[in-house]
């Protein structure tokens, strides 16, 4: 597998825009603005916002219109140093020890030296991140940092303070150029201000209806018109009432790309019930919906693309 070809870093916010464009992500000039400056100022990027509106995109699309690795970490709750950062292969290192063993080399410090090399340590995402080249360097993405505890949290403050990592064995580990850091949170918990403070920052909100029109199009080009502007139209308006989750733009391109495969050109009440588990996730939410409500949305849907026809 060949190695991406890494291109050179915009030069201004309109080129940013451009880029995001030309890799079929619709983003506005807020948003092109503040990667910019990430990108220029070699500053990592907090994104946060709910859930499903695309924050862990900017990663994918920007690690492949720039033609660099993306290297992913995606959080959890009891992420530990040696799922995040490193770790020593133990069983590789045992072998080697009875080898030594066997041919007669006993002598500790040489012994303890040559286990205890690059040749058995497993680099994970961060300490990955860190050995991007010059004009190289890789985007890491540290997905969903709200999910891990504020220990791994206060252990990345000090790697994104410096882009280094210590190993006891092999001594200090920095980054030849720092790589392209995205973090994303879907605030389910504060990220401690002393974090923040080492990034830029972005509210990533849902679309405005336009935006998330011209979205279905790139992601779903076979979809009808008619059926993409009252899929939109009806996830708008799903949003202003009160749900346990609201759907995100993956939802709505998932509804629009499943009404497709059922060759749909337009919603209907029976349509809207069946598929409404594609764009709802929660129980409660798919029941009141089917309570009428779902009937009165689309009546409204209708009635206003009919008004400005």
């Amino acid at each position: 597998m060949t190695s991406p070809v890494p291109r050179p870093l915009p030069g201004t916010i309109d080129e940013t825009l451009d880029l995001l464009t030309g890799a079929d992500y619709v983003a506005d000039r807020a948003l092109a603005t503040v990667l910019f400056l990430s990108l220029r100022m070699q500053r990592p990027l907090f994104l946060e916002g709910e859930a499903g509106v695309g924050k862990t995109e900017i990663a994918k699309v920007l690690a492949s219109a720039l033609g660099r690795r993306l290297i992913r970490l995606q959080c959890y709750e009891g992420l530990d140093v040696s799922s995040a950062v490193y770790e020593w292969n133990y069983a590789a290192q045992m072998i080697e020890i009875r080898m030594e063993e066997a041919a007669g080399k006993v002598e500790r410090s040489a012994m303890e030296k040559n286990v205890f090399s690059e040749k058995y340590l497993i680099r994970r995402p961060v300490l990955d991140a860190l050995t991007g080249k010059t004009g190289a360097a890789p985007v890491f993405l540290i997905d969903e940092l709200d999910r891990t505890d504020e220990a791994f949290e206060a252990y990345l403050l000090e790697i994104l303070s410096d882009f280094q990592v210590t190993v006891p064995e092999l001594g200090t580990i920095k980054a030849e150029e720092p790589p392209i850091v995205i973090i994303t949170t879907n605030r389910t918990r504060e990220i401690h201000d002393a974090l923040k403070r080492r990034c830029l920052y972005h509210w990533v909100d849902y679309p405005d209806a336009e935006r998330e029109l011209e979205i279905v199009g790139r992601k779903v080009p076979g979809a009808n018109r008619r059926l993409s502007a009252e899929v939109v139209a009806f996830v708008q308006r799903l949003r202003q009432i009160e749900l346990f989750k609201a759907p995100g733009v993956a939802e709505t391109i998932d509804w629009a790309g499943a009404l497709t495969e059922l060759d749909k050109v337009a919603l209907d009440p029976e349509t809207v019930s069946d598929t409404i588990g594609v764009l709802l996730k929660y129980q409660d939410d798919i029941a009141r919906i089917g309570q009428g409500e779902g009937k009165r949305i689309l009546d409204e849907v209708k009635a206003e693309l009919a008004a400005a026809e």
